[in-house]
């Protein structure tokens, strides 16, 4: 009984933020069920910056929310796993299989080089490496643990990858249509250079169903190389901090607990023991519960704040999303696809 009224004592402070993180995880739901053009990822990042920066979170939303940033978000990264069939992968091919690969390699690091000749901290070129080059917020969120970054740091780089998802949306169907890309190649575009799956959607979209299933799989592709990214990035870790654990020092763990469950569920999903039924259930539990954690992490940007960090971080954003872009482009060129 005793331990329960400790759960429930710590449970009770985190209730008023969770209430509201999923009442507009699941108004952004059904507005893109409505809607489809309008992610609810994005949605929910979008009113987080706006009450962080127009002062409506109340304090007793905060540990809530907090909550939501962390544990909910992990959550839904897990569930993100069964969407991604081992089989349906292995359907782009090698070629194609290897010029993802190549985007994401040369984002990833090209950003990093970029926020070094910047002169800022290796921390926040590496959440802006890991969200350009993979899916956005979500990614900044599971290399998090790694970066040792300031609350500032993971702040501009979400306001930073979801400004420039955004825009995508509205730019790179008129450049598709500008450079004479073919459905296929322009999906392939999309899904290799577009940070959040909702907005991979809604710029494919419009180039037809040809572009959009071709920009989901190359999108899913990249979201795979999630794991194997930060299995890298835990082992770089480990080795700087190998002064300390002789000391005695806890080491990070290779891989987070929250990754080594997404590759179980890519593993359940590629079984195919799962009915169809089933999937949409959790693709609808994925969506609420990332959301739900993309909210808290919005909840943490407070744009007016974030202008007396200067102009070298938005650099660094714009310089990646153009990087992702052209390295993109080339390799759907060069692919064939």
């Amino acid at each position: 009984m005793t331990a329960l009224r400790r759960a429930g004592q710590r449970l009770l402070p985190l209730l008023p933020g969770l209430a509201v993180a999923f009442v507009v995880a699941v108004v952004g739901f059904l507005v893109h069920r409505s809607v489809a053009v309008v992610s609810p990822h994005v949605v929910a990042v979008a009113l987080g910056i706006i009450g962080a920066t127009f002062g409506v979170v109340d304090e007793v939303f905060r540990p809530g929310l907090r909550f939501a940033a962390k544990k909910v978000l992990r959550a839904g990264i897990v569930l993100l796993g069964f969407r991604l069939s081992l089989g349906e992968l292995g359907q782009l091919g090698p070629r194609a299989l290897v010029a993802v690969v190549v985007v994401v390699t040369a984002t990833f690091f090209g950003t990093q080089w970029l926020a070094r000749r910047l002169g800022l901290s290796r921390s926040l070129g590496l959440l802006m490496a890991t969200g350009y080059s993979i899916c956005g917020a979500s990614a900044i969120a599971a290399v998090e643990p790694f970066a040792e970054a300031t609350e500032e740091e993971v702040a501009y780089s979400i306001a930073l990858v979801t400004i420039c998802g955004t825009l995508a949306i509205a730019l790179l169907p008129a450049l598709g249509t500008l450079l004479g890309l073919s459905d296929s190649q322009f999906g392939a575009w999309v899904g290799a250079s577009v940070h959040d799956v909702g907005q991979v959607v809604a710029a494919a979209s419009t180039h037809g169903e040809t572009s959009l299933k071709l920009a989901t799989l190359v999108k899913l592709t990249r979201v795979a190389l999630l794991a194997p990214l930060l299995a890298g990035v835990a082992l770089a870790t480990r080795r700087r901090s190998g002064a300390s654990a002789v000391d005695g020092a806890k080491r990070p763990p290779l891989l987070p607990l929250f990754i080594v469950l997404f590759l179980v569920a890519v593993l359940i999903r590629s079984a195919d023991v799962l009915s169809m039924s089933s999937l949409g259930h959790l693709k609808d539990a994925e969506t609420i519960l990332l959301a739900m954690g993309l909210l808290g992490l919005g909840s943490n940007v407070n744009l007016r704040k974030l202008r007396a960090v200067g102009g070298r971080p938005l650099a660094l954003g714009l310089g990646s999303w153009a990087l992702v872009a052209v390295v993109s482009l080339a390799a759907v060129k060069l692919s064939g696809l």
